[in-house]
């Protein structure tokens, strides 16, 4: 079980949004490479990274502040918002990104999906980000009709390496990882699922170690290890004891 930080950039800056809304951003830390080497030295062995000016202008914003990032790191980082086409994936990857997380492009764009899974093997996750049950796409502002399970089976059979379930009513206000929703969706696919948006507290990590949670592949945290509602020693530790 994998518990990975989450660095949201919005001008450069690391910041939590409430409810996926850009003017409800709050500003944790103005130096992204600081705060992905502070994550580092906690003991975290993943990161989660989010261009939010990309997510909504469908093409890279914040490249500058993942460069940096990744000249501070030393583990894996996977980075998602606006990355929308092969030529982006493929530049992101050689700068040292480890797995790329296409969203809008999966509902617009399956087969695109479909291509990127067969070039990079491995190195391709699917973000899928849900309000009341049916997809949102373009950095959450417009929604889909297509339920989480319908887009996940899309990639039943393609080498997706994990997907990204995001509950968008849940993220940055601390009211608990949706994960009856997350499980239901992970029992229908045989990717692998990262429970995203809303965890609050020790414990949401201690609810991650249930039997019925048991397939997930981790959890993002975001606002609650910024504002100390988590303790990252100690939630590592629940997670590396249940190993």
């Amino acid at each position: 079980m994998i518990l990975f930080p989450a660095i949201d950039l919005k001008d450069g800056q690391c910041v939590r949004l409430k409810l996926g809304e850009m003017d409800q951003a709050t500003v944790f830390n103005d130096d992204p490479a600081a705060q992905a080497r502070a994550f580092q030295d906690q003991g975290f062995a993943y990161l989660h990274i989010v261009d939010l000016n990309g997510a909504f202008e469908g093409r890279p914003v914040n490249g500058a502040a993942v460069d940096a990032i990744l000249g501070a790191l030393t583990i894996p980082a996977q980075l998602g918002g606006g990355i929308r086409d092969l030529a982006t994936i493929e530049s992101w990857l050689a700068k040292g990104i480890s797995r790329v997380i296409l969203g809008t492009i999966a509902v617009r764009n399956p087969d695109l999906v479909k291509q990127a899974c067969r070039e990079f093997p491995g190195r391709i996750a699917v973000g899928i980000d849900a309000k009341g049950g049916k997809v949102a796409v373009e950095g959450w502002a417009e929604s889909s009709e297509l339920t989480a399970i319908d887009l996940a089976s899309r990639f039943e059979d393609a080498g997706v390496s994990a997907i990204i379930y995001t509950d968008i009513e849940r993220d940055g206000i601390l009211k608990g990882l949706n994960l009856p929703a997350t499980a239901q969706l992970a029992s229908s696919t045989s990717i692998p699922v990262i429970a995203s948006g809303g965890l609050a507290s020790i414990d949401d990590v201690r609810n991650l170690l249930r039997a019925e949670y048991a397939m997930l592949e981790g959890a993002i945290t975001g606002r609650a290890l910024y504002d100390g509602r988590i303790d990252a020693a100690e939630a590592l530790a629940l997670l590396s004891g249940a190993q």
